[in-house]
């Protein structure tokens, strides 16, 4: 727990639709959790998560992966903060550790353990004269996933912008 006085937190609102719970209330945020809500926020923010999947853009699975690496750096932030940062602050208050494992939960891994394996199956199919970009364009759920991909991108802008806030920063824009 830090041991900043009240008067030095950072109050936030939080308003986050996701496929199963809603994050909503205050958090207010202490010094672990301002620097824990800019290193994920980094991680964020440096990833396909944020950014539209245009048609002719990158690989499914390297966004997939992308957003599988989000689990790994979020669980690692949070064994470094420790348990601190997720005890529960009463109705409507909120902490990091609750806002980052409900988007974990209830935004990425729907969409991870769906995709994932459909789209391991289609790539078991790639014949060797062909490349993954072809293989991959050509697959029949492309556009679909894509669709998914960019659903998901609001949910993660919100959440970005969220841990900015937190960490007392605006949000970084660039070419916007």
């Amino acid at each position: 727990m830090s041991n900043k006085s009240p008067a030095t937190l950072r109050s936030v609102k939080a308003k986050i639709k996701t496929p199963f719970i809603d994050i909503e209330g205050t958090w207010k945020a202490d010094e672990s959790e301002q620097s824990a809500a800019w290193e994920l926020y980094i991680e964020l923010i440096t990833r396909i998560s944020v950014e539209e999947l245009k048609p002719e853009d990158g690989l499914l699975r390297e966004a997939l992966s992308s957003l599988y690496a989000l689990f790994i750096e979020t669980r690692k932030i949070l064994r470094k903060y420790g348990p601190s940062i997720a005890k529960p602050k009463g109705k409507g208050k909120l902490s990091f550790g609750y806002i980052a494992v409900v988007i974990l939960n209830s935004a990425l891994r729907p969409v991870l353990a769906y995709w994932h394996p459909l789209l391991l199956s289609y790539e078991y199919t790639r014949k060797d004269n062909i490349s993954s970009v072809e293989h991959e364009s050509k697959w029949e759920r492309n556009k679909e996933l894509r669709d998914k991909l960019n659903k998901l991108r609001e949910t993660l802008k919100q959440y970005a912008d969220l841990l900015a806030q937190a960490a007392g920063i605006p949000p970084i824009e660039v070419n916007k």
